[in-house]
């Protein structure tokens, strides 16, 4: 194991459809779509995780919890987060900080960032300062422009204990 600092960096991207939740942060946000996908598809968690398994060297979502298992389908991605941290805490690390971008045309997410860096430093068992959100339009442009999708971008740095 080394000794200090790590950084890591995570993205996920999933397609927006009818009849499911909008789920983003571990936050519920009123939409006439959700995003599909085996989990609750919780872009930002997802984005999250990656950064937190990548910083550890330990691959991504997929390796730890594979879409081809059907103990993991409909899985808040809290409950993904929760394992990720104590895989983290296993090997010794802490979050020193978490910083994100959801990019997004609609809904507003500006209400609910606030909430989202709640309960996801509150899973990671660190301060909600140690958590930022931030979000960008699509600008109109591609799929996430023309509300087909949403992205997420992570980074962050853990130490050693």
């Amino acid at each position: 194991m080394s000794k200090g600092f790590r950084i890591g960096y995570g993205y996920d991207v999933h397609p927006l459809g009818p009849g499911r939740k909008l789920i983003l942060g571990g936050v519920e946000v009123p939409h006439s779509k959700g995003l599909l996908g085996h989990s609750d598809s919780d872009v930002l968690v997802h984005a999250v995780c990656d950064a937190l398994l990548g910083a550890m060297g330990e691959g991504d979502l997929g390796r730890h919890y594979p879409s081809s298992d059907s103990k993991y389908k409909g899985i808040s991605s809290l409950t993904l987060l929760e394992d990720v941290m104590s895989k983290l805490k296993m090997k010794g690390y802490r979050v020193g900080n978490i910083d994100t971008v959801i990019v997004a045309q609609a809904p507003r997410l500006g209400p609910h960032l606030s909430m989202m860096q709640r309960k996801m430093a509150e899973v990671a068992g660190i301060d909600p300062e140690q958590v930022n959100v931030k979000v960008k339009s699509g600008e109109g442009l591609d799929a996430v422009g023309h509300e087909e999708g949403m992205v997420a971008h992570a980074v962050c740095l853990i130490e050693l204990a």
